[in-house]
């Protein structure tokens, strides 16, 4: 399997790196994307990269460091060369208490769209209680998405802002929360649901590592081996088997940033 995202750049929070890595390979997570979300995380994700041979890297400017961001567009044109960075993330727009301007969030956003458009690289979107603003701006750079744009990570909000995106060419992730029972703060349809309406040919796993644990791990700390739980979950929703699910999703995350070439 592979997930598609995790933050084992977050070094503070993954002494045991090694283990780590040696246990997803056992449960059969043979691939990790790790997603920057300053400069700084995003070179460390580099670095990881280029450290073990089944890790990959997205780099990106999270919108909750978009106000810090500085003059940030040289370093990650930069990064977007490198090799085996695969796409540039985690990016997008947050309303969740995040105190930050939106007009600051849209401009770092923007700017991110169309380094990434450049390098023909393709996006992972974070997204909390901004979906329409979201939409709108990646609808104003859709004549110039080539392929698959990219996916929106760690899925969440309404059937409408499902659809939209879906419209748009986006892949969709779904993360360890997903098990959790009832709705997240602000929300109004249910994972589950969300994740039914979601096409096998769109459908991606992930598990935001060291965050988002799934049941029954929920309060430790999140590693790449539990993306099969997040799979299972999903793959009983849908009533199909465990194997044939993972070979979707490894499907999906492959053609979407290119991992075969």
């Amino acid at each position: 399997m592979i997930d598609a995202h995790c933050h084992l750049n977050y070094s503070e929070k993954y002494e045991d790196l090694d283990e780590i890595i040696n246990r997803a390979k056992e449960k059969g997570v043979d691939r990790i994307i790790n997603a920057g979300t300053s400069i700084e995380r995003s070179q460390m994700a580099i670095d990881l990269a280029q450290k073990y041979d089944n890790l990959f890297a997205i780099v990106g400017i999270h919108p909750h460091d978009s106000e810090k961001a500085g003059s940030f567009e040289q370093d990650l044109d930069r990064m977007c060369k490198e090799k085996k960075v695969v796409g540039v993330g985690e990016i997008g727009l947050d309303y969740f208490a995040n105190e930050i301007d939106p007009k600051i969030q849209k401009n770092v956003f923007s700017k991110q769209i169309e380094i990434a458009i450049k390098n023909n690289l393709p996006l992972q979107i974070h997204q909390r209680h901004a979906g329409d603003d979201v939409i709108d701006v990646l609808t104003s750079y859709k004549n110039e998405f080539k392929n698959s744009p990219g996916m929106i990570h760690c899925f969440a909000g309404s059937f409408d802002f499902l659809n939209k995106a879906l419209d748009l060419g986006f892949y969709i992730g779904f993360d360890g929360n997903i098990t959790y029972k009832g709705l997240a703060p602000g929300e109004d349809t249910k994972l589950s649901d969300l994740a039914l309406k979601t096409p096998n040919d769109r459908i991606i796993v992930e598990t935001d590592a060291p965050w988002l644990t799934p049941i029954p791990h929920r309060g430790m700390r999140n590693e790449p081996s539990y993306v099969i739980i997040t799979a299972d979950f999903i793959a009983n929703l849908k009533g199909i088997p465990l194997e044939e699910f993972r070979d979707i999703t490894v499907k999906n995350t492959e053609n979407l940033f290119n991992l075969n070439d």
